[in-house]
């Protein structure tokens, strides 16, 4: 076995106390704060102190048992956020609970922010919704990812690209966050590794944002990758340890799919260019982890208002009736792609056959 190295380029060096507190009371800007000054420089003192001796897990526990090191102290928030998700899985499992799917609004735009009108692409999920509700046996999360625009304090923080170090330095669910003291808090993706976990189907209908997803849709999705191959067991690399994750990695990793056996379908629509490229990468996306297509019906990308002014794209998206007909469709076909997975019956063409160049 080859021995790996860490690679690394320049020293670490932090803000200075000066930059530090700069950059604190640039979130107290609104003279209001003025009255409460005195307080605000003794939470920034805590502050910094978090900061320069770099308390990321203030509160840890030792991990207990079935991890490959029980007494290794983890996280308590990533011990609570595995917690649920074990519950959530035991949940999806269970063939008495109902069918669940998961419909995503992959649209920033909101009549709450600046923007100040609802989305095209929140009135189709609406649709989407509307229909999967009509059905027997079946219940919807709707995930609204326009919330990071206007939610106070709600945040999916970039991903890190610990996998690309190595593959068991990616923990399932993601570790990298909440950093206290780097002040990443508040992250949304706890929360939405659950909602993913409990569900037996997932919808992602979004618009183009130059050729691409928009990037508050792609922060999750980059989010995700800890499903796709992450380490269940940090205690195995003993928290972030970059060169036992490499010469983990490097004796054989299973690269285990986390969201494996869920069923998807996907709605791209754009008004000038992409919908077609977008709506093949997010089923690339989706088949690589190991999600089951709903077939084509349930795969579609589209035009609103092509080359027509943005002004008037509610009332393009008002005359095209057909598009809510093929929203219908493709949620009712995911639903019933969902029920064939749940009775045991459907059984995937690959299935057996060991894939030579795994990742």
């Amino acid at each position: 076995m080859p021995q790996p190295t860490v690679r690394r380029q320049e020293k670490y060096v932090p803000l200075t106390r000066e930059q530090f507190h700069e950059r604190f009371f640039e979130r107290f800007y609104d003279p209001a704060f003025d009255k409460v000054k005195p307080e605000l420089e003794k939470i920034f003192e805590i502050a910094w102190d978090g900061y320069i001796s770099y308390r990321k897990s203030p509160k840890m526990k030792e991990a207990g048992e079935g991890f490959a090191n029980p007494k290794f102290k983890l996280p308590v928030e990533w011990l609570e956020t595995r917690a649920k998700l074990q519950a959530a899985e035991k949940k999806q499992k269970d063939p008495k609970s109902p069918s669940r799917i998961l419909i995503i609004n992959g649209s920033t735009r909101t009549e709450h922010s600046c923007p100040g009108e609802i989305s095209k692409t929140r009135r189709l999920a609406q649709e989407a919704q509307k229909t999967i509700l009509s059905l027997k046996g079946f219940e919807v999360d709707f995930l609204d990812i326009s919330q990071l625009a206007y939610e106070p304090l709600k945040t999916i923080f970039p991903c890190k690209a610990c996998v690309s170090t190595a593959q068991p330095l990616c923990h399932w669910p993601c570790s990298c966050y909440p950093n206290h003291a780097y002040s990443q808090t508040n992250d949304w993706m706890a929360e939405i590794y659950e909602r993913w976990t409990a569900a037996h189907g997932v919808m992602i209908l979004c618009p183009v944002h130059w050729y691409q997803a928009p990037a508050s849709l792609k922060l999750m999705i980059d989010r995700l990758v800890c499903a796709d191959g992450g380490n269940p067991d940090p205690t195995t690399t003993d928290g972030k340890d970059p060169l036992k994750a490499k010469k983990l990695e490097l004796k054989g990793w299973p690269y285990p799919k986390h969201l494996a056996g869920r069923v998807f379908s996907v709605v791209a629509h754009g008004d000038a260019a992409g919908p077609e490229n977008l709506r093949r990468i997010l089923s690339d996306w989706l088949t690589d982890m190991k999600l089951i297509p709903a077939g084509r019906t349930a795969e579609i990308d589209t035009w609103i208002g092509w080359y027509e002014p943005y002004a008037t794209s509610h009332d393009d998206l008002d005359k095209d009736t057909d598009l809510f007909v093929e929203v219908q469709n493709a949620a009712l076909a995911l639903a019933n792609m969902v029920t064939l997975v749940r009775t045991g019956k459907y059984v995937a063409p690959d299935k057996g056959i060991h894939d030579p160049k795994e990742k």
